[in-house]
């Protein structure tokens, strides 16, 4: 470069004879990737660190379906209101139906409210086992109000 130019162009003019060496610019990515931790040591460490999670997922996932399927063989009850009748003032009488398999023991809790839904009278019945799957069941409640319903609040195994 002459003299000329270098006064034209300043210190800061463009020249082809500052490139790096490829050795050189070798090295300063080695040393980036051991300052902000991108090494071959630490991408096996990550993809170690991903198959242990991905592999406990599975574990947690597969024990849940077991769990879940042995789980499903036990049997369950279902019930239906399926009247009432209004007696008196202090008392109603509830029919429902409940359905359980045979030879099982359950208890239903019947309850009756009044205009406001607001429960009057409370009653835990219990059904002994029966070599049916379908009973009908009445019981009478009790209240301490006029109600103007009666029906299932729960049923349950025993």
């Amino acid at each position: 470069m002459s003299e000329d130019e270098q006064i034209e162009d300043g210190p800061f003019a463009a020249t082809s004879d500052l490139e790096a060496p490829s050795s050189t610019v070798a090295a300063a990515s080695t040393v980036r990737g051991e300052r902000y931790g991108n090494t071959a040591r630490s991408r096996g460490r990550g993809r170690f660190i991903a198959l242990a999670f991905g592999a406990a997922v599975v574990v947690v996932i597969g024990s849940w379906v077991v769990w879940a399927g042995l789980d499903g063989s036990q049997s369950t009850v279902d019930a239906q209101d399926k009247g009432h009748v209004i007696v008196s003032n202090t008392r109603v009488d509830v029919t429902f139906d409940v359905s359980v398999d045979r030879g099982i023991a359950t208890a239903c809790a019947v309850q009756a409210q009044n205009e406001q839904h607001a429960v009057v009278g409370w009653k835990i019945v219990d059904i002994p086992a029966s070599t049916q799957r379908d009973q009908e069941v009445t019981t009478t409640v009790l209240t301490t109000e006029p109600a103007v319903t009666g029906l299932i609040y729960s049923c349950w195994l025993t």
